[in-house]
């Protein structure tokens, strides 16, 4: 009882903490602008990066799968409902064969989490929708939010492994709780999945040390936001300091993995860091490879009108 109770001070403490940052950091410069840090940053768009990659480990049965990416929607004060669902409606277009979520639904509070889950759950995507847990949507009340994504119809990953079926075959997608450290984010990895996971979804991109030692074909992360702020011709060059592997898609052995930048935002700024979410086209094959497009914004498009080039 003694151990429970402290338990949940700690929580609430970590609460109280981030509602001073989310003051500071996300309300803050926000207000002072007059709100137009975030209209200027919303109207920039959502980048859509086309990966494609490989990996002798991935089941050749899956060849060609398409997964969506996305990552750190963070519902609240900066991102509305209706910029979320908007995502959403871009992701569906993409059509997709699976969607990952990885984490950080929401920004301090699970109170419009339920209709955006919902049009996760409702991409239509054959293999359905897989989400884990950030590190923000632990703040509040994270058996709501696990409560709302079952509900929904989500493949809700917490600690566990889930089996897909498909034409015949299974696809084995684990999914890890949040975790800060290199080495926990390992524990949770031996203890769910070890080896077995053809992918593997953890909100911190520390966890990909293990996976890639265990020989894991493919790790989805977000987290980093890619440092928000980033040199143009160095994108890995950000403020994420304390990660590294902070944006883009890496390899090692027969592993890769890939760390959005985000969709959402816990600060009103991205400088050559624009949200994004990855379509990702995962092969089997025995030699690696790596093909990086993006699609141009509204935006972009535009300007590039505007200066009298064609595509």
């Amino acid at each position: 009882m003694d151990e429970q109770l402290k338990t949940t001070r700690k929580h609430r403490a970590r609460y109280q903490r981030a509602r001073v940052r989310n003051f500071l950091f996300t309300l803050g410069p926000d207000r002072l602008s007059g709100g137009r840090m975030s209209r200027v940053h919303l109207a920039k768009g959502v980048v859509v990066r086309d990966i494609q990659t490989s990996s002798p480990n991935w089941p050749e049965v899956f060849d060609g799968l398409r997964i969506a990416h996305v990552s750190d929607f963070h519902l609240g004060e900066l991102v509305s409902l209706k910029h979320a669902l908007e995502i959403v409606e871009q992701i569906k277009r993409q059509e997709p064969d699976l969607v990952a979520c990885t984490g950080d639904v929401v920004d301090l509070h699970h109170d419009k989490a339920w209709p955006l889950l919902e049009a996760l759950a409702n991409i239509g995507a054959p293999l359905g929708t897989a989400l884990v847990l950030g590190n923000h949507d632990e703040l509040h009340c994270p058996h709501v939010i696990t409560r709302l994504a079952l509900d929904a119809g989500l493949h809700m990953l917490r600690n566990e492994v889930v089996q897909i079926s498909h034409k015949g075959s299974k696809l084995y997608v684990g999914g890890i709780d949040w975790a800060k450290s290199a080495t926990k984010n390992a524990n949770f990895i031996d203890k769910t999945c070890g080896d077995t996971a053809h992918l593997l979804l953890a909100h911190n991109p520390k966890a990909f040390g293990r996976a890639s030692e265990l020989g894991i074909p493919l790790t989805l992360s977000g987290h980093t936001h890619g440092g928000h702020i980033s040199l143009k011709k160095y994108p890995n060059v950000n403020l994420a300091m304390s990660q590294r592997h902070s944006r883009g898609l890496f390899e090692n052995g027969p592993s890769r993995l890939y760390v959005t930048t985000g969709v959402g935002d816990w600060f009103p700024l991205r400088v050559n860091c624009p949200a994004e979410f990855a379509m990702i086209t995962m092969r089997h094959a025995p030699q690696a490879f790596v093909i990086e497009e993006e699609e141009e914004t509204p935006k972009r498009r535009k300007r590039r009108q505007r200066k009298g080039k064609t595509r």
